[in-house]
């Protein structure tokens, strides 16, 4: 029987609340302003942590490297901040869900316009195919 939700469920949910708050108010580097932070992944034994992050800047090798330069830090206060016994390395990676979302949403909408457009006189494409009958 599969358990729902494990500890380390419940950690890599602490460290994405503690690195979004300590991005938002200690880091003061330019490079990382404007990400969200989707989701972190914590390996069994605790030594790495996946955090994974949007920008709304897009993908961005500035906002990689403010991240990157930022992670020892943010791994020494979250050393501080969470009584672990083994704090994990942050590795970010950009996760490009948010605008492949907004990807298929606009391509959807241009579906949805273009069924309208070809629906809103619903009797030529019917006379059409009569004519096409009555041809045989």
């Amino acid at each position: 029987m599969p358990k729902g939700y494990t500890r380390t469920d419940r950690i890599a949910e602490q460290i994405q609340r503690e690195v979004a708050q300590m991005l938002r108010l200690d880091v003061k580097d330019p490079r990382v302003r404007m990400i969200t932070l989707t989701g972190v992944e914590v390996t069994k034994d605790y030594s790495h942590a996946k955090v994974f992050y949007t920008s709304l800047d897009g993908v961005s090798d500035t906002v990689q490297q403010g991240l990157e330069h930022a992670s020892g830090y943010l791994r020494s206060q979250l050393a501080h901040s969470m009584k672990l016994r083994i704090t994990p390395q942050l590795h970010f990676v950009y996760d490009p869900s948010i605008e492949r979302g907004a990807h298929l949403a606009q391509l959807i909408d241009q579906a949805v316009a273009s069924d309208k457009s070809l629906h809103s006189s619903p009797k030529a494409p019917l006379d059409h195919l009569l004519k096409e009958g009555e041809a045989d």
